[in-house]
């Protein structure tokens, strides 16, 4: 009995504590919060994880916060998926005049829809345990051969430019084809067009890197490709970017620029392949 009775103090404040604010720092926790972290010298620090470690939960809550060390963003998910918190939209993108035209001055490196979705990240030929990058349907984006310090931009699929939730950034739009061929208009016609869009040298381009002047300030990079089967290719000589005009059910229309002559060349290419995509101002 005095056994019980010793429990018994032990068993109410079990009881009280799933009721009770919990203070961590703080000896008076305000009010409105279930939990109150004071400090002015240690931050929250959520659990960090890859996108596949991630997709791995089982039954994530809705609500529940992780940081994504794929996309180096913190992500909430909610009853339509994984949302990122970042905010592209606030993004003040510089520009560059070409002509009449506004262009951003690097590539896209966005990794959510224009509404905050996630874009799915898709460094293997294989997405999940299913789906081959040459049988998407849907939006994907990668690093030209799996290394994030390639620095040129992200390599988007065609799906992700055609993406109803908007892939360029508000105030923004992906180039139609019209669009790129005006700028190569503007520039002098499709064969001296590209010289004055590549960075000059032998630095980033391959030699001889023929024309290259970048008088038009577009700083265009050799990027390279992913190509429909998903296997990589071209770094260091050719730079392909997507426009935003479908030519067939399977097919888009691009340009690309070369290291071996100054040409701006227009190409109608799988949409399975993973482009550039350089932003165009609304």
């Amino acid at each position: 009995m005095k056994k019980l009775l010793f429990l018994l103090p032990i068993f109410v404040l079990l009881q009280l504590s799933l009721y009770a604010q919990v203070g961590i720092g703080t000896a008076t926790p305000d009010a409105s919060a279930k939990l109150d972290i004071t400090s002015t010298t240690q931050g929250l620090l959520p659990p960090r994880m890859t996108t596949v470690q991630r997709d791995g939960i089982s039954n994530p809550a809705e609500g529940l916060v992780i940081f994504n060390t794929s996309t180096n963003g913190f992500e909430y998910k909610s009853n339509t998926g994984w949302i990122s918190l970042k905010n592209s939209t606030t993004v003040n993108y510089p520009s560059v005049l070409i002509g009449a035209q506004y262009w951003m001055e690097k590539n896209l490196e966005v990794t959510t829809y224009r509404n905050g979705d996630i874009i799915p990240y898709v460094p293997s030929k294989f997405y999940g345990f299913w789906t081959p990058w040459p049988a998407l349907t849907t939006g994907a984006w990668c690093y030209y051969n799996n290394d994030p310090s390639s620095g040129y931009g992200k390599l988007y699929n065609w799906y992700a430019v055609n993406d109803p939730r908007g892939l360029a950034p508000t105030g923004w739009h992906i180039p139609t084809d019209a669009e790129w061929t005006t700028l190569s208009t503007t520039l002098g016609g499709n064969s001296l067009a590209g010289g004055k869009m590549k960075t000059k040298g032998v630095d980033r381009w391959l030699s001889p890197n023929t024309g290259a002047t970048n008088s038009s300030g577009f700083a265009g990079l050799p990027g390279g490709l992913r190509d429909n089967l998903g296997d990589f290719s071209n770094f260091g000589n050719f730079g392909y970017y997507w426009s935003a005009t479908e030519s067939s059910g399977s097919n888009a229309w691009s340009r690309f620029l070369t290291y071996n002559n100054g040409s701006l060349t227009s190409a109608n290419n799988d949409k399975h392949f993973g482009f550039l995509v350089r932003c165009i101002k609304d």
